[in-house]
Order: C-alpha cells, then sequence, then structure tokens
C-alpha cells in the first residue's frame, strides 16, 4: 500500500479546508468500510485521508423536529440508528431495513452520510429515504446546501457531491398518514447484497391509496422511482388487480440490469411478482 497522510480534525469546519476538490485522491471518511475496501482492492489510492470521527458529537445525533420528522447526523452509525426510538417512533421501515443491511460488525462501524454519499446502487437505505421524500444537508468550505436524496444519485457510484462536499445531516419529513415498507430480495443470505430492492410509500385512509412513492434498487444503475407504477395506485381502491397493474407497469418501466445476482429478465419478473407485494406490507405495516 502506498503511504499517505492521515489527519484527524476536531471540528468539521477543519475537516472541510482539508479536503480539495481538485484532487480525487483526498478523501474523508466516518467508518470506512467501504474505502478501506476499496484500498485493498487497489482501486483507491489515497494521498491524504480525513477522518471525521473526532468532529463534533452533534453530527452523530439523531433528533425529532417539531413536526414529527427527524433529524440524523450523518456521522450516526448504522447500529445507532437502528437502536434509536424516535426513528422506530417516526419512521419504522428504517429500523426494519437495517435489520438486514449487511452485518452487525460493519453496522457498528458504518454511518449514514458515508452509506449514502459512497453512491453504490446496492445500498438498502437510499431507496427507502427516497421513498420517505427525504433531504441531505451538505457541507463544503462555500457553504451548505439542502437536496433530495432522489436528487443526490446521478448514476453508477455517482452523485452529485462536490469532491470537497460532505453530506452533515439527513432529514426525514413527518410520515403522519403514510404507510411504508421495504422488500429486499437477495440470492444468497438475507444480508447479503440485494439482487433487487424495492421501497414503497403510501398515503392512505385505510381504504384508498392517495398517494404512493416507488422506488427500485440494486437491478438499477441509480435507485429509481417509478412513475408508471405509482399512476396505477394512486387513486384506487387496493385489490389484487390494481397490484397485477402495478406490477405490470413496473416491470414495463424499469430498465434492469444483469449481473451475478440474475439476469435481467429475472429481476424483470421479481419486481412484476414483488411490487404488489411490497404494496401489501406496507398497508400492513
Amino acid at each position: 500500500m502506498i503511504p499517505f497522510e492521515l489527519a484527524e480534525p476536531r471540528t468539521l469546519k477543519a475537516a472541510l479546508k482539508l479536503l480539495d476538490g481538485d484532487d480525487p485522491s483526498v478523501r474523508a471518511f466516518g467508518g470506512g468500510t467501504a474505502l478501506m475496501l476499496m484500498m485493498k482492492a487497489g482501486v483507491f489510492q489515497p494521498t491524504r485521508l480525513v477522518s471525521l470521527r473526532g468532529v463534533e458529537a452533534r453530527y452523530s445525533k439523531v433528533k425529532g423536529a417539531e413536526d414529527g420528522g427527524l433529524s440524523i447526523g450523518a456521522l450516526t452509525t448504522l447500529s445507532a440508528l437502528g437502536r434509536a426510538r424516535m426513528v422506530k417512533t417516526r419512521a419504522p421501515v428504517i429500523i426494519e431495513t437495517l435489520k438486514t443491511l449487511s452485518n452487525v460488525r460493519v453496522r457498528n462501524v458504518a454511518t449514514l452520510g458515508g452509506h449514502l454519499a459512497h453512491g453504490d446502487p446496492h445500498m438498502d437505505l437510499p431507496p427507502v429515504l427516497m421513498a420517505l421524500d427525504a433531504q441531505v444537508v451538505t457541507a463544503a468550505a462555500a457553504g451548505s446546501r439542502t437536496l433530495a436524496v432522489a436528487d443526490l444519485y446521478t448514476g453508477y457510484y455517482e452523485t452529485a457531491l462536490a469532491k470537497n462536499e460532505l453530506i452533515s445531516e439527513v432529514i426525514v419529513p413527518s410520515q403522519a398518514g403514510r404507510r411504508s415498507a421495504y422488500v429486499k430480495l437477495t440470492t444468497r443470505a438475507a444480508d447479503d447484497w440485494p439482487t433487487l430492492g424495492i421501497a414503497v410509500s403510501l398515503l392512505t385512509d385505510g381504504r384508498v391509496i392517495e398517494d404512493a412513492r416507488v422506488v427500485i434498487s440494486a437491478a438499477t444503475e441509480k435507485p429509481l422511482r417509478l412513475a408508471e407504477a405509482e399512476a396505477v395506485l394512486r387513486g384506487a381502491a387496493v385489490d389484487d388487480a390494481v397490484l397485477a397493474r402495478a406490477g405490470e407497469a413496473a416491470a414495463a418501466e424499469a430498465e434492469l440490469n444483469a449481473d451475478a445476482h440474475g439476469s435481467a429478465a429475472y429481476k424483470k419478473e421479481l419486481l412484476r411478482v414483488y411490487a404488489g407485494r411490497a404494496v401489501r406490507k406496507a398497508l400492513t405495516a
């Protein structure tokens, strides 16, 4: 391994000053779970790593907002997120998703901000947070900005973040009146990389779906909302026929990729069947 500098700033402001928007070999990290694998594989060779573990504790906190939403510091570990009572009360689908997200050793170290910023389309939380209409707050030397998680991903392992820009906070709006679910389909263990992930969030009075968000991941280059499937569900009273039409619309709309987890045709059939099951799961959540 080529030698590199390791910086351990005590504030986020100091960390941002150590980043270089013109040098991709300078990288910040929280848990470093994905970064270390990339370095071991020789995919990434840093000249400087900036550890965020010592910055202000507020970036590792989960807080409730007055409107019923959540404010989650980007350095919150996935294990801490999974134990947060506020999250269980206000966005329980996040807790359920974390139960099969990798393993406890990874969750004890990996951070929410790193999980989102890595840009891997196989990650479980991006589609869930998209379905919840969540936003990320970023920090850079030039200032901060807020963007929807839906706008964070621009391509395969690509995000809208600049090289000297970090995620500092994740905001989940109030989910009052909504029911959500995540269905993770794997070819091996339940905590393995998903072959296909489907996140659903429904605004419903218990009989009619007033609004629907359907997001898929893992089989696509980036998390993707399925507008046609959402249109089928919107304004509908759920029955088997409606769910079948939603599944057909999802399968027709999505362009899926083949990989070691299955062919595109196989994944399309999974989507056709499990889109409706994800809706059923959300309605009974």
